[in-house]
């Protein structure tokens, strides 16, 4: 299982192979785990390191990043390697230099350096040890060049696994690239996906995505929850509404702020009791348009936490605030935070795309309630109904359905996969 992202790595990127690596043993895989020594991670949660299985094989080597040359000139290097890009008018020139010299000398991104070695290192391995299947996961996509050039060289069983799109994803569009970098991306991607044995996605969206570009098996395999120790968690005493993760630039929800606005200045006993809990890394454009609305005096800017500290925010808090960007881009992108979201027992209020696989998910599951852009009365109402039942001490979420999504049903179905092939 070839990743880059794996602990102490923080951030939604690490969880998914993490428990499959975990729970993989049970379904009769001996999993092996191949990750760079040396990683630049914009994100680390030491605490991740305890939910290693032991007695894993884990195999490292050394990766040569760009992103530890360029810290040396820019601090604002740090902040884009976090995916974090400023709005287009608000970059400053060394940013979209930074961003043109990713874009364009850097295909398919910052971690090719890494696909040589680890092409040397593992077609040793594994015909020393009769590995029979490898599979890669991206992003970074470098990662599926390394399984491509295993494949050609080897005939090895490969299984490319997509957590995100590859050039029909919204940060793509946002690289500078030219016509000649873009050919470049979408040739590597048709080779990937015309030569990998299985391709794995994350949504029904980039899986129908991909059926026009291949004709080989599809499998959509979600991110999932995973089962945690049973902790008494007090909810907040005040009507706490909390957005878990990376808040960027692009997923500025207006409507939100409008809607909350309107509901302070309205309801005296809403104002009395409303905060705004901000867990993650958040852009400052969203500090600043949140200003704009005079509700920095509700918010509590906490920034990033542990894995296991996000969890408990979850389950306190009174709502819990899923956005995506306004985007035909962003139907495919189901947050992997949406699955420990449903299993809080809190209600979920979600903004994005129309068509997306999060609204699905949502109202099958009956977690929550998912808005478009231009539904502002109807979210206002929403957050006031959930007040009045929180006030009444009724506020809580009937969910059904949650056990397909668990980490153990998932990974039951990944073996599967590999069996199969």
């Amino acid at each position: 299982m070839i990743t880059y992202y794996w602990p102490p790595a923080g951030g939604p990127g690490v969880q998914r192979w993490l428990k499959f690596v975990k729970y993989l043993p049970q379904f009769g895989v001996e999993p092996i785990v191949y990750c760079p020594s040396n990683p630049i991670y914009p994100q680390t949660d030491e605490s991740l390191l305890d939910e290693v299985p032991d007695g894993i094989t884990i195999l490292k080597q050394p990766i040569n990043e760009p992103y530890k040359l360029a810290g040396f000139f820019s601090k604002e290097s740090k902040t884009i390697s976090k995916g974090i890009i400023p709005e287009q008018k608000k970059q400053s020139f060394v940013q979209k230099a930074m961003l043109f010299v990713r874009g364009n000398f850097f295909i398919p991104d910052a971690r090719k350096n890494w696909i040589k070695p680890s092409v040397s290192y593992l077609s040793t391995y594994i015909q020393d040890f009769g590995i029979d299947t490898i599979i890669t996961t991206g992003p970074p996509h470098s990662l599926h060049i390394i399984g491509l050039k295993l494949k050609q060289q080897l005939g090895v069983n490969w299984i490319a696994d997509f957590r995100d799109p590859w050039t029909t994803i919204g940060y793509h569009k946002q690289l500078k690239l030219t016509q000649a970098s873009k050919n470049k991306h979408k040739k590597l991607e048709s080779k990937v996906l015309n030569t990998a044995d299985t391709i794995i996605v994350t949504s029904a969206v980039t899986e129908t995505e991909f059926k026009a570009l291949t004709n080989k098996p599809i499998e959509v395999i979600t991110n999932g929850y995973d089962v945690t120790k049973n902790s008494v968690v007090t909810l907040d005493s005040e009507f706490t509404l909390a957005h878990i993760g990376s808040f960027l630039s692009k997923r500025n929800p207006e409507i939100l702020w409008q809607a909350l606005k309107e509901l302070v200045n309205e309801n005296q006993d809403f104002s009395k009791y409303f905060k705004l809990n901000l867990v993650g890394l958040v852009s400052e454009e969203i500090l600043e348009n949140i200003k704009n609305y005079n509700l920095t005096s509700y918010v509590n800017n906490i920034g990033y936490v542990s894995h296991g500290e996000s969890v408990i925010y979850q389950k306190k808090s009174q709502i819990l605030l899923l956005i995506e960007i306004d985007s035909e881009d962003t139907k495919a992108i189901i947050p992997g935070k949406l699955f420990e979201y449903m299993v809080s027992n809190r209600p979920i209020i979600a903004i994005g795309p129309t068509d997306s696989d999060v609204e699905k998910i949502i109202k099958q599951t009956n977690t929550g309630d998912y808005f478009y852009y231009n539904a502002l009365e109807d979210l206002k109402l929403k957050i006031l109904n959930h007040f009045d039942a929180f006030s009444a001490g009724e506020l809580k979420v009937n969910s059904v359905g949650l056990k397909q999504y668990s980490r153990e049903s998932l990974t039951e179905k990944l073996s599967k996969v590999i069996f199969k092939d």
